[in-house]
């Protein structure tokens, strides 16, 4: 969650936006309270779609055309934070995601029928996790240490995943679909903030637990691969994050971050998985900036990454036990990315006198991704995960910590073009979401 208190923000846009970043800078750890607070953020969602249940699976013209609605709670966050003394500050947040945890059933699809086998699925049901989880030490401005469970900074979404940073209804769509959102390790952090006027920057470099190649699949690459099955996680071969952004322009915020995470195969659950083969090495990589002003909030975010020896994992994890939590579902492609960008418009900015304006941004999105943008010489990606989409809506602040919106998002299937229909049924849907984010008490 953002570290500054939401409720202080103004309904200016840059003042708006500047307090929901989130900073690891020790003066933004500090301020805001003197010795505790508890807050977090919420999101509830409907949609009214024009596809059925099996995505991707309805033949040689892609999706069924059905009309099918949804509603849900898709996460509500609590976060606390204690200063043992001005010095050590200990912090928590719990996600509930999806209304809880339970074990519910879904429908197995078989060969794009919706007719497939009933199946016992735990995680659908919801999640309950511990987010965040970490220590602080304040030392200097320049430098300064967190240890425990924390968020792994790679790409925009990550980085700045509160509600109030991102305009569609939903947190953007090909972030979380090749990768975990919010992803969170257990591990060590150094972070600080140096530099003045126009050479200001932040850092923030990680050693954490990594990534189970048992959980890569062909339609979210490394998204279940994130560790968290087993009470412990596989600590044999860590992953190192960093992260880099520029404020040194006043409204303009530019990032890049970098994940490695070498002889991942160590962290499988069964170390005879990927035995004959080669070490499989985990590279992502993110560029990502935004600037806001009084009138104008534009983003954009480019991700992608490699994985080694995909040939080796999809053959491994093809022969993997079915009562396994993984999918088994190959290729498992050498090389995914996703790239998006939107802007919005603050209406209230041009009548700044008329009090009973509203505070409102008409924004468009766009998102390209695809899990299987390169596969392996000998693998065959499934055009079917090229995904183009565009999303137009308005967000509306009757508060500067709440936040009602609603797009239209159409996606065309099989094509990396911007403009023009894909081989395969378009996807649209209507969505309606409200938000919020703040600090409820504090002293």
């Amino acid at each position: 969650m953002a570290t500054g208190p939401a409720e202080e923000v103004s309904t200016t846009a840059d003042t708006q936006e500047t307090e929901a970043v989130q900073s690891k800078a020790p003066s933004d750890e500090v301020k805001g309270y003197e010795k505790w607070r508890l807050g977090g953020y919420g999101e509830m969602l409907a949609a009214f779609k024009d596809y059925g249940l099996n995505r991707y699976y309805g033949g040689s013209k892609g999706n069924t055309k059905k009309n099918h609605h949804e509603i849900s709670i898709p996460r509500f966050v609590l976060e606390g934070e204690y200063k043992i003394n001005p010095k050590w500050i200990l912090s928590a947040e719990i996600e509930f995601e999806s209304g809880g945890t339970g074990i519910t059933y879904e429908i197995e699809s078989q060969s794009g029928s919706e007719n497939g086998e009933y199946e016992t699925e735990v995680e659908k049901g919801g999640e309950v996790a511990l987010e965040q989880f970490h220590l602080t030490r304040l030392i200097v401005p320049e430098f300064n240490v967190r240890v425990g469970h924390m968020i792994i900074p790679v790409g925009l979404t990550n980085s700045h995943h509160e509600p109030l940073n991102f305009f569609t209804a939903a947190r953007p769509e090909g972030a979380t679909t090749i990768m975990a959102s919010t992803w969170h390790e257990t591990g060590l952090e150094f972070f600080g903030r140096f530099g003045k006027g126009a050479a200001t920057f932040d850092y923030e470099a990680m050693i954490t637990s990594g990534l189970n190649p048992n959980g890569f699949d062909c339609y979210n690459w490394v998204k279940k691969a994130k560790q968290g099955f087993l009470e412990v996680d596989n600590f044999t071969a860590p992953a190192y994050t960093a992260r880099l952004n520029w404020t040194g322009v006043p409204g303009l915020r530019l990032g890049a971050s970098v994940f490695y995470n070498p002889k991942a195969q160590k962290n499988a659950d069964k170390l005879i998985t990927y035995a004959e083969y080669d070490d499989v090495n985990v590279l992502l990589y993110s560029f990502d900036a935004q600037y806001v002003n009084q009138y104008v909030t534009a983003r954009a975010n480019y991700l992608s990454g490699n994985i080694t020896e995909t040939i080796g994992v999809t053959a491994a994890n093809r022969r993997y036990s079915s009562k396994s939590p993984y999918s088994r579902m190959g290729p498992v492609a050498r090389r995914a990315v996703d790239w998006s960008a939107e802007v919005g418009v603050n209406l209230k900015s041009f009548f700044p006198h008329v009090n009973a304006f509203p505070v409102v941004y008409p924004f468009v999105h766009y998102n390209y991704y695809n899990p299987q943008e390169t596969c392996e010489d000998g693998l065959i990606g499934d055009n079917r995960c090229q995904v183009s989409l565009w999303s137009f809506g308005l967000n509306w602040r009757p508060l500067s910590n709440l936040v009602v919106k609603a797009d239209y998002t159409t996606r065309q299937i099989g094509t990396g073009k911007m403009f023009g229909s894909g081989p395969y049924n378009s996807e649209n849907e209507f969505r309606i979401g409200i938000a919020y984010q703040l600090w409820f008490a504090r002293k």
